[in-house]
């Protein structure tokens, strides 16, 4: 069964036909987490080459840390972060965790962890308030 997903206002979508990411892991660089708006981004690493994307997509080009270009996709209508694409491994693309369809990333399970030299402290804790929806 291919991964698909789409954007938040749904003008983007894609599909990538492979059963299940090489890779699903968190990222914590600055750079993901600026993307995300979040501490770290949830990422899924496919093959590029297996990746149709349809859409209003529009590309970001800013540079890593050794120095090539790393491209971030995202709608260019409501603006959600689709994946990244760094130009150092041509092969692969990581796709923004968050977009897939609901029932593909229920199922999902990070084992991985990258870039933690950047993991905000407060990832490490577990929060004595959990709530399964807003508290009210």
């Amino acid at each position: 069964m291919p991964l698909t997903g789409h954007c938040l206002c749904k003008a983007v979508t894609y599909k990538v036909d492979v059963d299940k990411p090489v890779l699903t892991g968190y990222d914590h660089c600055d750079d993901c987490q600026r993307q995300s708006g979040s501490t770290y981004s949830l990422v899924c690493v496919v093959p590029k080459d297996k990746l149709t994307v349809d859409g209003p997509l529009k590309k970001y080009e800013g540079t890593a840390d050794s120095g090539n270009a790393v491209y971030r996709w995202f709608c260019s209508e409501c603006g959600s972060p689709i994946a990244h694409e760094p130009s150092a491994a041509p092969e692969i693309i990581a796709l923004k965790g968050g977009s897939l369809d609901m029932e593909i990333k229920k199922g999902l399970k990070p084992d991985t962890e990258i870039w933690t030299v950047s993991k905000l402290p407060f990832c490490q804790e577990k929060l004595a308030k959990p709530f399964e929806h807003m508290p009210q």
